[in-house]
């Protein structure tokens, strides 16, 4: 029998594992471990109670059970307060059977229920408590050794899988706030200046009205040469922000579509060649890599280049995808100017590599630039 019963916590470690690692949900998590848990020991009443990010307050998220609409007086409480509270602090399981008049934060409507017993565990990650699990039952029996072991093993898991997310919505977050300030730079340094640029150019002109109408002239066409670039570089940060997926496209079809966007809006020619069946057999792993990596080298053409034309060829070896793209654009060395043109030569290394592949870059001053990139490739298997 004790077999049978470890056997059945390990399938249900399982099914909870699966829930945990396949939602980026936080409040999906706990309510369906919370239901599993309960359906699972045949316990009556659980709730879950989270502490606030950056905060020692406890807060009710969830509760399940039809007995009563709430165990606790309060649905907030202080670490270290009450009962909840100082499972949070002590770090310590607490178990408890009803009545008891120590428990004065109980819900007074408890006592009018059946619940007879009552588990407090706190949910634990690496840098401490992040809250507290409490289940109740109208079992005549206490939990035994064996289900106490089980719901601190089910608290230890939920409340790593919560830290989890949490760090990763913190990354997520700093990301942002990177990308903010990298914009911000960008928009300060380049399109900012230019366009107070061609203020004063236009005051010039005005100044000059009176007394030079040709130097007029020649600075408010000036003035609308610099506005025209300063557009086409409106347009680039645009095409460069816009969030890209390959949508039930193969990479030739997906890039073609980046192809007919960055056309669209530097109005620069372009010319692709690869199979139009776009390599079957490539994981979507590997045809995201290229698809983000040509992203990101168009959006560089763009704002970078000057480029009157851009040459792109897809091709495939025996056992990778290859991919060229050659503009004719100003150039640059890439041991000065690699800080200069943002983060995209990193980013299109880091996806190559993700992806097992890898990207080189030849350019010079006045004689475009060349981007190589690769990855691996297996021909399907005949069957």
């Amino acid at each position: 029998r004790g077999l049978t019963r470890r056997n059945e916590n390990l399938a249900l470690l399982n099914t909870m594992a699966s829930t945990m690692a396949t939602s980026d949900d936080i409040d999906l998590i706990v309510r369906q471990s919370l239901g599993q848990l309960l359906s699972y020991l045949r316990l009556e009443v659980g709730e879950v109670f989270l502490r606030r990010e950056d905060s020692e307050l406890l807060q009710m998220v969830h509760h399940q059970g039809m007995l009563i609409e709430r165990l606790w007086k309060k649905d907030q409480v202080l670490i270290g307060e009450d009962i909840v509270g100082a499972t949070a602090r002590d770090n310590q399981p607490r178990l408890y059977t009803l009545p008891d008049k120590k428990l004065t934060s109980l819900n007074p409507a408890v006592s009018d229920t059946c619940l007879r017993h009552l588990a407090c565990m706190p949910l634990t990650g690496r840098r401490g408590t992040l809250g507290v699990l409490v289940v109740a039952t109208c079992h005549s029996q206490p939990l035994d050794e064996l289900e106490t072991q089980y719901l601190a093993t089910i608290s230890a898991w939920l409340g790593t899988a919560i830290e989890n997310l949490r760090l990763n919505v913190q990354g997520k977050r700093l990301v942002i706030l990177e990308e903010r300030e990298r914009i911000g730079m960008d928009l300060h340094d380049g399109i900012i200046q230019s366009i107070y640029a061609v203020g004063l150019t236009l005051e010039h002109a005005r100044l000059l009205m009176n007394e030079d109408i040709n130097g007029a002239h020649q600075r408010i066409d000036q003035a609308i040469a610099d506005l025209n670039s300063t557009i086409r570089d409106i347009r680039a940060y645009i095409l460069d922000l816009r969030p890209r997926q390959l949508h039930d496209e193969n990479l030739m079809q997906g890039i073609q579509r980046l192809v007919n966007e960055f056309k669209a809006n530097t109005l620069i020619p372009v010319t692709l060649q690869g199979p139009a069946d776009g390599f079957p057999g490539m994981t979507d792993g590997e045809a995201l890599a290229m698809f983000h990596i040509t992203q990101e080298a168009l959006a560089n053409i763009a704002k970078h280049a000057r480029a009157k034309k851009v040459e792109m060829v897809v091709w495939k070896t025996s056992d990778r995808v290859l991919l060229e793209i050659h503009d004719d654009g100003r150039g640059f060395d890439p041991t000065k100017v690699r800080l200069a043109i943002g983060h995209g030569v990193s980013n299109m290394q880091t996806r190559a590599h993700n992806a097992g592949g890898d990207v080189e870059i030849f350019s010079e001053p006045g004689q475009g630039t060349t981007i190589t990139t690769w990855v691996p490739f297996r021909e399907p298997s005949a069957e």
